[in-house]
């Protein structure tokens, strides 16, 4: 990746530990969502069929489609990013979704839009699927919760970071190089 100049500081992600976490987020979300599900209503909505499985297939990837657009959505919103400053697909190689920009953001925007999607395809979902008793659409949503976990290891990093501080997120490797000054700027 060609940075402006060298970085203040680089921060790295492993992947196979965000998984794990990711595996952990997820079934501690699904006990959860289980043990409310039945606390709050007295009929189970759990049901095994092929119509609930292709349902869960079908949901699982229109929410990780929205989980990706909405961080483009807190690109634009908050780090002021044009379309033609967005990126997003499908890294293969780490098994991921991704979306992200070319442009330099500013360490608050690029919190806010790494969390906007948890709330929106996680926790909405999640606390819908539970009120209307639906196991489907709770344990799909505790799977885009999991599914989050890149991205809170990403703000909890940023949280150490100055508020003010400047953020490139490698559109390639799982990294962020973080700017004490604006390097577009310097330029």
């Amino acid at each position: 990746m060609d940075l402006p100049r060298e970085p203040d500081q680089i921060i790295t992600f492993n992947m196979k530990k965000i998984h794990i976490q990711a595996f952990l987020i997820t079934v501690a979300a699904i006990i959860i969502g289980v043990l409310l599900m039945l606390f709050i209503h007295t009929e189970s909505g759990f049901d095994l069929s092929f119509l609930g499985f292709f349902l869960w297939v079908v949901l699982y990837i229109l929410l990780i489609v929205l989980h990706e657009i909405f961080h483009l959505i807190g690109f634009m919103i908050w780090g002021k990013c044009r379309w033609s400053d967005l990126v997003y697909g499908l890294n293969r190689e780490l098994g991921i979704a991704y979306a992200g920009t070319k442009k330099v953001l500013e360490n608050r925007a690029m919190k806010k839009a790494l969390l906007l999607p948890f709330w929106i395809t996680g926790m909405l979902p999640f606390v819908i699927g539970i009120w209307m008793n639906s196991a489907v659409l709770m344990i799909v949503s505790a799977f885009l919760i999991g599914g989050a976990a890149g991205d809170f290891s990403m703000y909890k990093q940023l949280r150490k970071v100055k508020k003010d501080a400047f953020i490139i997120d490698d559109l390639n490797e799982p990294t962020l190089y973080v700017y004490n000054e604006n390097p577009s700027a310097l330029q």
